[in-house]
This record gives C-alpha cells, structure tokens and sequence, in this order.
C-alpha cells in the first residue's frame, strides 16, 4: 500500500471520529460552522506557552490565550490592545505600565485581572524554558522579574526593563506567545513540586483566547471550540487542525472538501488546484529562512574555506525552480526580505571549481563523510537530496538521517549534529529577533542559559555578539539599519551558516472561504475572522 493511499484511510478514520466523514460516492463537505485545516504538527511536544519554542504551537498559542497587546496585521508597525486597554512609557524609556480591560475572562469563567497578567510573565520567566529567551529580550531574568513585573492593582500592570529600547521593540516581545496571559488561578490546583502547572499544561490549556481546546492527540489532530465567552463574535464553532505531512493527501482532502484549507501543498498542487478552481490561493512572504547549520564541534566543518566551500556548492536556483518554485525564494542573509536593515543581496551560486579549490586549501582535496539531520515530509527531504547530490560534485559525502521534527530538533538543540537542515522564523517583526539568533551567544559553554542558533553550532562570536548589542541599543532607525547590514555581510563571508531560502507561505482555500489571516509569522496567524460561505 503507497504512503498517500494508506494516508488517505488514516484521515477517513478520523474524520468519521471527528463526525465528518468522506461520503460516497458524493463528496463530503464540511460543516458550516466547522473549519478543517490540513497541516503538520510534528512539532508539538507541548502546548504550555511558557515552554513552546516551535513554529506550529505558537499559531496554536495566538488563538487559545491572550496577551498584553497584539501586532496590527495589516500594518506590522502599529500595535493594538488585546487585555491591554491602554498604555503608558515612563520619561527614561524604562517602565511600561499597561490598563488592563475590565470584564475578561478565562475559559474556565475565572476573571483575568492584572495579577495574572504580571504572574504569566513572571511564570515564563521562571520556568526558564525555550520561551523564556524572548522575555530576556528586554532583560527580564529569574533574578529580576518579579520586581520588574508588578501587579499594582487589578487593573494596572507595570513592566520595567533593564534598558532603554525602542518602544515598538518592547511591544513586540510583550506581544510575542510567550507573554501570553495563563489562568492562575487554574494551574495553581494543579501545580506540582512548584512547577507552575507546567506538566499539566503541556497537555492542557488554561487561556482566555477566541478558542479553547478540546483535545490534542499528538501527531494527529488538534480541535479547537469556540468560547462564546469572548468579546467578538466567531461564526466558527470548531476549527480542526489535521496533521497531513503529504503534500499530495492534503491536496487530496481539499480537492474532496474533506479539509477547508491546506497549509504545505507542493507547487504542483498549488498550480493544479489553482487551475481546477477548486481552491484560491494567497501567497504571504515569511518571516521564516531555510538554511544549514554547520556544527564547529566537527573539525573539517569549523573551517572556514569549508563553510565558504559549501555556500559555492550550493545549486540555489535550481532547487528553488525545481523543488520550492512558489514556496521559497533565493534569500542568503540572516535579515528576511522587508525587515529594517534587511540586505536583499545573494552573492553565491554554484561554482564547483571554486568551492574545489578552497577544499584544497583546507587540506581536503579530495572532500569528507558527514551526516545531516533532517526532518521528515515536504520539501525538507527533497531539498536535503538536492544539497546531497549538491556537496558530492565537491567530494562531501552527506549521509542523511530522517526524523520528526521533534528528533531532529532535540539532537540540534543538544549540538549533537553535524549538518541540519533548520528553519528559523522570527518571534517578532524586529532585527534583533534573527540577530540574536544567529549572530548572538554570549556563553558557549555547555551550561550556556542563551542556547541560540550560533551556540547550537558551537560558534564563539564575542566580537558579533557585542555588534548584536550596539545594534539593538542604537535609538536611530538608520544608523540600527546600517550595523544590521554590516554584520550580514560578515556573516555572508564566514559563518558556519549556509542561508538559502525565504519562505513564501501558500494558503490554499476552497471557495467561499474567507478571513483567515496569516502573517509573516506563525504568532500572527489568526482564526478570528474565518468564515464560510
């Protein structure tokens, strides 16, 4: 039996659990007040917010909880309040003191006020896990948050930071998913050895967002409900989030109006459902870059004629032409395309002669063995055989391990990987997110607490590091600007980071489908305004 038919019976299986089912021999379609989404969740490990570090949970995250204030979608500048009715910045650029809205509440119907606003905060901070990094941003710590972050009444909020940002900098990290606004009172009954429910809530959900959850079975589904206690008005009742890893099941489930949208179709499917006009689809530029990490812990890979070797052997544009067509670009800075200080420059293309020529210089003529760690489904298997076949014109042998995302982050996240494909995707619409991400690692060391792309590759940057600091202090958009494009010019020229593509995410919907926003980030995608016709 072929993988997409045996799919196929999976998803019959749980549509028919999930009360829907296929039909025959009419073609199923969903309920009118019911949105079945095709995906993949292979990232989930856990929906607490205070722990979630992936990029499919946090979309999961922005429609279950809250948060002090949200991005405007339609202009990223801008924000708006979500619990926060106003706000205030103090004279030295220091304190945030934010109103909170009156009348709010949480799932359960216990009443969100200021003191589980600051204890969310607090509660992310101290957990200190994968989430925390963001919240460190603006310098809250174990040590600090709970003198920085105070309940002053009720209502009111105050937030201290450790140093004067941009504002817009500090709304973004308070409007990321890991600020989001938890039920204290709720995971205080099921805490454990004061782990502020955190074991309970890797399963469950304790928010006050449009949607609350109803189960979560963990590489296969995830189904929301609608919480008529909430401030607007949803005309969906479910929203079914399907993990469909083939790009052709999904296709298939959308083309028999068993799902309403699919998330990872292939350029193929995009172009074949576009033109059957069984689907419309909307092509939104990501805040999300492909590329490979080079562990330094590897000798032959801590060489910097072998990094630039690599970059040579790379075939971008074919990849991009035959593999990712609409769902990828050419991009090879850590800055993605529409970013302040983003440099829309690709100076590599393959040259096999001169990536030969710097492996001699190496003292590696005649190449090496390495493995390369990579995640399971589309296009990340058919992108790790291009760079396969790739490498080997220059004598690099790639021995490829597959894997869920899951394995593959971990042995990423352990720096026990030679090569892995990753994606990273901003937490925020702000330089310093990516720049604190691969050109940032304050401690190298093993008991590092800032565990970021560069330290994940074992790469000692003292002096980027100090760049990624100036860069985000500097008060002036141009002269910021300029220190962004000066260190991705030097990370162009060494790093052991071989940037290659921009996502290009492509939704595609059946018709009479409307009001699902996706932004450049999976924090600002939103179910709010989904309809269907």
């Amino acid at each position: 039996m072929n993988r997409v038919l045996r799919n196929g019976l999976a998803a019959a299986s749980m549509a028919a659990a999930l009360g829907f089912g296929f039909g025959a021999p009419a073609l199923a379609a969903t309920p009118k007040d019911m949105l079945v989404m095709a995906t993949m969740l292979d990232e989930f490990s856990t929906l607490d917010p205070g722990e979630v570090y992936e990029l499919v949970p946090e979309e999961y995250i922005a429609n279950t909880y809250d948060r002090l204030v949200r991005v405007d979608l339609k202009d990223p500048s801008k924000f708006n309040g979500d619990v926060a009715q106003s706000w205030t910045v103090s004279p030295d650029g220091l304190t945030f003191t934010f109103k909170i809205k009156s009348g709010l509440k949480f799932h359960s119907g216990n009443p969100l006020t200021a003191d589980d606003v600051a204890w969310s905060i607090q509660r992310t901070v101290l957990l200190d896990k994968g989430a925390a990094a963001v919240l460190q941003g603006i310098g809250l710590t174990k040590d600090n948050v709970l003198q920085r972050v105070k309940k002053i009444d009720d209502t009111t909020v105050s937030i201290t930071t450790d140093q004067k940002y941009a504002p817009t900098f500090v709304l973004n990290v308070l409007g990321a998913w890991p600020a989001s606004v938890v039920d204290k009172q709720l995971l205080l009954t099921h805490q454990k050895n004061n782990d502020f429910g955190n074991e309970w809530l890797r399963t469950n959900e304790a928010g006050s967002g449009a949607y609350r959850l109803v189960k979560w079975t963990a590489n296969e589904s995830i189904v929301l409900q609608r919480f008529d206690g909430y401030r607007l008005p949803l005309a969906m009742k479910r929203i079914v989030l399907r993990h469909v890893p083939e790009a052709a099941s999904q296709r298939l489930l959308l083309e028999n109006g068993d799902a309403d949208v699919a998330r990872n179709l292939s350029p193929d499917d995009l172009a074949a459902l576009e033109k059957s006009g069984k689907a419309h689809i909307t092509a939104v530029p990501q805040a999300t870059l492909l590329y490979l990490g080079l562990n330094v812990k590897n000798a032959n890979l801590a060489k910097p004629e072998v990094q630039e070797a690599m970059k040579w052997l790379i075939d971008y544009n074919g990849i991009q032409t035959n593999i990712a067509k609409t769902t990828f670009k050419v991009h090879q800075t850590f800055l993605p395309e529409g970013f302040l200080g983003a440099l829309n420059t690709n100076p590599y293309h393959q040259d096999v002669a001169k990536a030969k020529a710097l492996l001699a210089k190496a003292g590696l003529p005649n190449g090496f063995n390495v493995t390369m760690d990579v995640r399971n489904g589309y296009p990340y298997s058919e992108i790790a055989q291009a760079i396969q076949a790739n490498l080997a014109q220059g004598g690099i042998k790639v021995e490829i391990i597959p894997g869920d995302n899951k394995q593959t982050l971990a042995k990423y996240r352990a720096r026990q990987h030679d090569i892995y494909i990753g994606e990273w995707s901003a937490d925020y619409i702000d330089p310093h997110s990516n720049a604190q991400g691969f050109a940032w690692n304050p401690d190298n060391s093993e008991k590092s607490a800032y565990k970021m792309l560069a330290w994940r590759n074992s790469w000692d940057i003292p002096d980027l590091t100090k760049e990624t600091n100036e860069a985000l202090a500097e008060s002036s958009s141009a002269k910021r600007a300029q220190l962004y494009q000066t260190m991705q010019k030097q990370l162009l020229a060494r790093s052991p980071f071989v940037i290659m593509f921009q996502q290009v995410s492509q939704v595609a919907a059946r018709p009479g489908v409307t009001g699902l926003e996706v932004g450049p980030i999976n924090d600002l995608v939103s179910y709010l305004h989904v309809k269907k016709q």
